[in-house]
């Protein structure tokens, strides 16, 4: 038998605390702001916004409740016929685009300590993955969501570095969990606000979902 209708999406989502040199962080607010926007805005049929996270900006010592945040997705998942995405969103201040993350790498060099005093130098990500040229890339057609977004008016780009700070770390280990599991996982970086004003954001990232969603 063919499934009847569009299949069911589920997209859980989360940003980031302030770090060094980003004193109010623009996908804390995007993050906390987004079910009470969606509720107003609408999402396609069959799509379902899921957790929506806010992390602290650090590596090993915020490990713990990384992955309990991608555990908690598998036990809200309703069906078999269900596909869990995660979006990961970042910012980075130095950008005026937005920008998809196709890969990450086994790789953490912290630049600066994280928030919790944490600071490796070119050690793996993930151990038991083997050396720092390892890197894992998104299932989630990147080509097809940045032509979505374009269509609609957003300024965004395809980008093979997603640096080797906190941003790459989180999304190396969650493109690991969605490939045992199942599930997608695409980060996405931004700019500050005063780059790109908060509604346009806001809006940005509900046009995200629609595009994923259609890529699935």
């Amino acid at each position: 038998m063919g499934s009847e209708g569009p299949k069911a999406v589920t997209i859980h989502i989360n940003g980031f605390k302030k770090f060094q040199g980003i004193a109010e962080n623009p996908t804390e607010t995007v993050v906390n702001n987004l079910k009470a926007y969606v509720e107003r805005r609408g999402l396609p049929a069959g799509v379902t916004l899921g957790s929506c996270t806010v992390l602290e900006a650090a590596g090993d010592g915020a490990l713990p409740t990384l992955l309990k945040t991608l555990e908690s997705s598998i036990s809200q998942t309703n069906s078999n016929n269900e596909q869990v995405i995660w979006i990961h969103v970042g910012v980075n201040s130095g950008s005026s685009k937005f920008a998809l993350e196709r890969r990450a790498v086994n790789e953490a060099t912290f630049l600066c300590p994280d928030q919790l005093g944490w600071q490796p130098q070119q050690i793996p990500v993930v151990l038991e993955d083997g050396g720092i040229s390892r890197s894992r890339q998104t299932s989630l057609s990147t080509e097809a969501i940045l032509k979505f977004l374009k269509k609609k008016g957003f300024d965004v780009v395809i980008s093979d570095d997603a640096g080797r700070f906190v941003c790459n770390y989180v999304y190396y280990h969650s493109l690991r969990f969605a490939e045992q599991k199942g599930h997608k996982s695409l980060f996405v970086h931004v700019p500050l606000f005063s780059t790109i004003d908060e509604d346009t954001q806001m809006q940005f990232v509900a046009t995200l979902f629609e595009a994923v969603a259609s890529t699935c």
